[in-house]
C-alpha cells in the first residue's frame, strides 16, 4: 500500500479570511483608575441572596483597574480591564430548565436541596445577587476572522465573583445573557433559549468527554421576547429570553492582552499579566526575569494540546477567534460548534463561516495564528533575546500538537507502545473514513465493540453501520490487515483488554446538532424533559445506556440532520 499517499491529519493549510465589520458609535471615556472600591456606591437597591449558602470575593477587584464610570451606555474605555455592570434580571416568570448536580455539588459545595429554593432561580439568572459579588464586564479585543475588531468585551456576560471550594480550587462565576454592559455595543445584551441549551449542554459533555472546558451550573429561561436573525437574512424572528450561569478558573482569553497592547496602555499590561501568572500559573517565579517567556510556553504547549483533544472527539469549536481562545488553555464561548458526524476535514458547523476559515481541520492552524498575535501583545514586555527565545517556542508548536495529536488517536486505537507504523496506520483509517464518510464518533467506537476475530473474518453485522460503511471501501481490508498486525504485536495484550482501553477513551454519545436541535425544540415549549436526558446521557459517554439507545443517540442520523444550520445568532 505504500503507492497510496496517506497523510496524517495536521491540516497546517492556508486559512481563508473573512471581513469582520460591526459599525457603532461610541462615547469616550479614560477615567478608568486603580482604586479602593466601595460596593455600596452602585448596589445600595440591589437585592441579595438571603437563603443560598454561597458567598462570593472579588480578588479582581482590589488587583486590576476599574473603569469609574456608571451605567451601561456604551463608551470605548482606556485605563482598565472590568467595568462595573450590574445585571438586567430576565421577566418573570422564569424557569429553572436545568442544573449541573456535579458543579452544584463539586466545585460551588452546595446541597441539592438549595435548587428546591424559589430564590436560586433568581440568585443565578441575575435578578438577584450571592452575598460578597460585585458584577463585572470584562473589556477585552480580538482579531475575528483574520482582522483586529478593536474594543469588544462582555456584551452580554457578567462576571459575579469568585467560589474558592473546600478543596482550595478557585472558580470564577459569571452569568450569560444577563443584560447590557458598557461593551454591548448594538446588541441587546440578551441570549436566547437556542443558544443557551447549546451552551449549558456542550460545557458539561465536554467536561466528561475529559476535555479541558469551562462548565455551567444552570439555565433558567423565561417568557422574555428578545428578536432575532437567525441566519442574517432579514427573517427576525421572536425568541425567548435565557441566562446559563457559567463557571471556569479564568475568563481571560487571548483579547484581554491584545487591547492593551493595542491601545499602548502597557503598565495595565503588566499589571494584568503579572496577576494572570500569579494566580492561575503558580508554577512560574513572580521574580523569574524571563516569567513571560515561560508563561508564553505553557500556553502554546497547553494550546496545542487543547486542540488535539477538540480533533480527537471531532469538536469543531466554530469561532476561534482571539477573543474565544483561553489563556488557560480550556474551551469556553460555546457558540456554533459542532461535532463532526461524516468524516470530512473540511467539515464547517458555523454556517457565518462563508469562506471556511475555522473548519475543523485548520483548527490546529488557527490556534498558531491565534498564538502569533498572543506573541505580538507579549512583544512589548520582552527583551530581544526572550523575544527571540519566544519566537523559536512557537516554531516548536506543530511538532507539540502532532505528538500530542499523534498519542491521542493512538490510543483510540488501542495501540501499545511504539512502532514505526503507527502514523501510518492511522493516517490510512482517516483517509478510508473520508471517502466514505464513516461517521467519526462511532467508527472509533465500534472498533473499540467489534473483536479482532470479527474484522479478522470481514463479518461486520450492517447494524454495525460506521464499520459498514467503512468496509466499503475497496482498501478496506489492507488497512483490517496492518491494523491487526500492529496489535497482535503486544503479545502481552489481550482482546478483552483492548476493547476495554478503547471503550473507555472512544464514545458512544456526543452532542450532536441533530440531538441539540431536537432538545431546543421541545425547550421552546417548555418541555425540558430531552435536556434532562441528554444531560444524563453525556455525563458517561463511554457507557452504553439504554434511554440514550431507545432515543437513537448512537443510531445513524435521520437525513433531516443533515439539513441543519447553526450560526453566531444567539
Amino acid at each position: 500500500m505504500t503507492k497510496h499517499d496517506f497523510t496524517l491529519f495536521l491540516f497546517f493549510s492556508a486559512v481563508a479570511s473573512a471581513t469582520f465589520s460591526d459599525e457603532q458609535e461610541f462615547c469616550e471615556s479614560e477615567s478608568c483608575n486603580e482604586r479602593d472600591f466601595d460596593k455600596s456606591h452602585f448596589y445600595s437597591n440591589v437585592k441579595y441572596c438571603g437563603e443560598i449558602p454561597l458567598t462570593l470575593s472579588h480578588k479582581l477587584i482590589d488587583a486590576l483597574p476599574l473603569d469609574e464610570v456608571e451605567g451601561h451606555f456604551i463608551r470605548t474605555e482606556k485605563g482598565c480591564v472590568f467595568s462595573e455592570s450590574q445585571p438586567t434580571p430576565l421577566k418573570e416568570p422564569l424557569t429553572l430548565a436545568a442544573v449541573s448536580q456535579d458543579v452544584l455539588r463539586n466545585i460551588l459545595d452546595l446541597n441539592e436541596s438549595v435548587i428546591q429554593n424559589e430564590e436560586f432561580v433568581r440568585c443565578v439568572s441575575g435578578g438577584k445577587l450571592f452575598p460578597g459579588s460585585v458584577p463585572l464586564a470584562h473589556r477585552y479585543g480580538g482579531h475575528q476572522f483574520g482582522y483586529w475588531a478593536g474594543q469588544l468585551g462582555d456584551g452580554r456576560a457578567h462576571l459575579l465573583g469568585e467560589h474558592t471550594n473546600r478543596k482550595g480550587e478557585r472558580w470564577e462565576l459569571q452569568l450569560k445573557g444577563s443584560g447590557k454592559t458598557p461593551y454591548s455595543r448594538s446588541g441587546d445584551g440578551r441570549a436566547v433559549i437556542r443558544s443557551s441549551v447549546r451552551e449549558f449542554l456542550c460545557s458539561e459533555a465536554m467536561h466528561f468527554l475529559g476535555v479541558p472546558t469551562s462548565r455551567a451550573l444552570s439555565l433558567v429561561v423565561s417568557e422574555e421576547p428578545v428578536w432575532r436573525d437567525p441566519f442574517y437574512n432579514g427573517n427576525v424572528i421572536k425568541e425567548r429570553g435565557a441566562v446559563v450561569l457559567r463557571l471556569a478558573k479564568s475568563w481571560f482569553r487571548i483579547g484581554s492582552l491584545e487591547i492593551l497592547t493595542r491601545t499602548g496602555e502597557l503598565d495595565v499590561l503588566r499589571t494584568l499579566l503579572d496577576f494572570v501568572i500569579k494566580e492561575h500559573f503558580k508554577s512560574i517565579a513572580t521574580n523569574d526575569p524571563d516569567k513571560y517567556v515561560v508563561f508564553f510556553s505553557r500556553v502554546v504547549n497547553e494550546t496545542a494540546h487543547l486542540i488535539a483533544h477538540w480533533m480527537s472527539v471531532g469538536f469543531a469549536h466554530g469561532v476561534c477567534n482571539t477573543d474565544n481562545f483561553s489563556l488557560l488553555s480550556i474551551s469556553i464561548d460555546y457558540g456554533p460548534f459542532g461535532f463532526m458526524e461524516s468524516y470530512d476535514p473540511n467539515f464547517v458547523p458555523n454556517t457565518s463561516d462563508d469562506e471556511g476559515r475555522y473548519s475543523i481541520g485548520a483548527q490546529a492552524n488557527v490556534g498558531l495564528f491565534n498564538l502569533q498575535k498572543l506573541l505580538e501583545a507579549l512583544k512589548p514586555l520582552l527583551t530581544s533575546d526572550q523575544l527571540s527565545q519566544s519566537q523559536q517556542i512557537l516554531r516548536e508548536y506543530p511538532q507539540i500538537y502532532h505528538q500530542r495529536f499523534h498519542e491521542l488517536f493512538k490510543a483510540k486505537l488501542g495501540f501499545l507502545g511504539n512502532e514505526e507504523k503507527d502514523s501510518y496506520v492511522i493516517a490510512f483509517l482517516l483517509k478510508l473514513m473520508e471517502d466514505t464518510g464513516a461517521d467519526f464518533t462511532m467508527t472509533f467506537r465500534q472498533l473499540s465493540e467489534v473483536t479482532l476475530s470479527q474484522l479478522q473474518k470481514g463479518s461486520i453485522a450492517p447494524s454495525v453501520w460506521a464499520l459498514s460503511d467503512l468496509s466499503s471501501h475497496e482498501y478496506f481490508r489492507d488497512w483490517v490487515q496492518l491494523y491487526l498486525q500492529r496489535l497482535l504485536s503486544v503479545k502481552s495484550d489481550s482482546d478483552a483488554a483492548r476493547q476495554h482501553r478503547m471503550q473507555g477513551i472512544n464514545p458512544r454519545y456526543v452532542l450532536r446538532n441533530w440531538m441539540a436541535e431536537s432538545a431546543i425544540r421541545k425547550a421552546e415549549k417548555n418541555d425540558f424533559s430531552e435536556v434532562a436526558l441528554l444531560q444524563k446521557t453525556l455525563m458517561e459517554p463511554f457507557l452504553n445506556q439504554d434511554e440514550a439507545e431507545r432515543a437513537g443517540y448512537a443510531s445513524k442520523p435521520l437525513s433531516w440532520a443533515q439539513q441543519l444550520r447553526v450560526s453566531c445568532s444567539s
